[in-house]
């Protein structure tokens, strides 16, 4: 059996490692960026070993997927080359590829991705999966007495990078008629994250590292709007948090200025947040200081996810968009599907996230049905584990589309096998 090659190509992170590991071997962004400091563009370190030394502030970024697909392959061709020579130290033409594709993705899109792998790397075989029916596989395996691992039906919520999907898998295949998206993903929370903060204190529009970083640390989603919009607006309240902004010298990268103080909100009862309930005056930003305060952006960013109409989009929110994907299956399929959603991808890593969904749900569910939401332990590399654990079973050999079964039949027909 030769060397399965396991790459769940992202937007935004590549995960890639061998067949059969639990965890992948090396995790980089999926970009080429050029800070102030070098003339040309450079490939990102490891997220494990990001050296503190490189100074990402205003860098410019070159990505090889927009909008979950993929439009340079140029670029694309020389960040997995970089991959596979420095991280994972394959020959590809002695290797096996599983690697992931968005669903729903466009003939052209799939031809230029065949190419890259059999014309440009040459791998010996290829087989392309949908990133929700692996990590069905994966949470199938990990609870083998569960609803979902013995109906075999599951619906993955995949909050990525680019977008959102709501996907019913059943028997490891997506049902496509199904499947249901919000353009909405890691990248618009960032870009409306640098918005509301550069028309508030500082221009940010050019640190997408940067403001990338403070999303993370500092967002949540609300579990009463309003509540929280009121709090917020106290001079002296729980939900502000700082952000220190690198100066160059002492720190090149941002960080939170009180951590502990970050989270205190999350962890208040519902009586200590009457008490916080009073309003008082709003300072002003301080132009001078090297650091943004952030309040009711901690919690606006994500909400748009619940309401997209906040951005302008004529979309359905994420518990309506579910309710949608699933009423568009099978009648007997729609009592399990309601008692067997994952959330996966690393936009679903907000704080409450999970608590907000099930109280919007609800209402949207018909009362005889029981609602069960799961998180995965780690939503970043759930679709990895699953494609790890597709390539150590004994049939993956014979799934794989050979290089020689590509040059006879071509990209479209060798694609009928993956998906069917």
């Amino acid at each position: 059996m030769s060397n399965i090659v396991v790459l769940d190509n992202g937007g935004g992170l590549i995960k890639a490692g061998q067949g059969g590991e639990r965890d992948p071997t090396t995790v980089i962004p999926n970009c080429l960026y050029k800070p102030l400091s070098s003339k040309k563009f450079l490939h990102p370190s490891p997220l494990t070993s990001l050296s503190d030394e490189i100074d990402l502030t205003s860098a410019a970024v070159r990505r090889p997927i927009d909008r979950g697909y993929l439009i340079n392959s140029d670029l694309q061709r020389e960040i997995w080359s970089h991959l596979f020579t420095s991280f994972l130290h394959i020959t590809p033409s002695s290797s096996s590829l599983l690697l992931t594709e968005a669903p729903l993705s466009i003939p052209s899109v799939q031809r230029t991705t065949d190419e890259l792998v059999f014309e440009d790397f040459g791998f010996s075989s290829l087989y392309v999966a949908h990133p929700q029916s692996l990590v069905h596989l994966y949470e199938a395996s990990r609870q083998p007495d569960s609803i979902l691992s013995k109906t075999q039906c599951s619906l993955v919520v995949d909050c990525g990078f680019s977008f959102t999907h709501a996907v019913p898998v059943l028997h490891n295949f997506t049902l496509n008629h199904a499947i249901k998206r919000i353009d909405l993903g890691g990248k618009a929370f960032t870009n409306y994250l640098k918005e509301l903060v550069s028309y508030r204190s500082i221009n940010v529009m050019d640190e997408t590292f940067l403001v990338d970083d403070a999303k993370e640390k500092l967002c949540f989603v609300s579990l009463d709007l309003l509540r929280d919009l009121r709090l917020a607006r106290n001079g002296n309240n729980l939900i502000k948090s700082t952000y220190v902004l690198p100066d160059g010298v002492t720190h090149t990268k941002g960080y939170v200025k009180d951590p502990q103080a970050a989270q205190r909100f999350l962890s208040l009862s519902e009586k200590e947040h009457v008490v916080m309930d009073k309003v008082g005056e709003r300072r002003k930003a301080d132009m001078n200081k090297n650091e943004i305060d952030l309040t009711n952006e901690r919690f606006l960013v994500p909400e748009t996810l619940f309401q997209p109409a906040d951005l302008g989009m004529n979309q359905a929110g994420l518990a309506e968009c579910i309710v949608r994907a699933i009423n568009s299956c099978h009648s007997y399929l729609q009592p399990v599907l309601y008692q067997s959603i994952i959330l996966t991808g690393g936009s679903t890593l907000f704080p409450q996230l999970k608590e907000r969904l099930e109280g919007e749900l609800r209402p949207l569910v018909p009362d005889h049905f029981d609602v069960k939401i799961t998180t995965q332990e780690d939503p970043i590399l759930g679709v990895w584990r699953g494609g790890s654990l597709l390539a150590s079973s004994p049939d993956f050999e014979s799934m794989c589309v050979t290089k020689a079964e590509y040059e006879e039949l071509g990209s479209a027909r060798c694609r009928r096998r993956f998906f069917h």
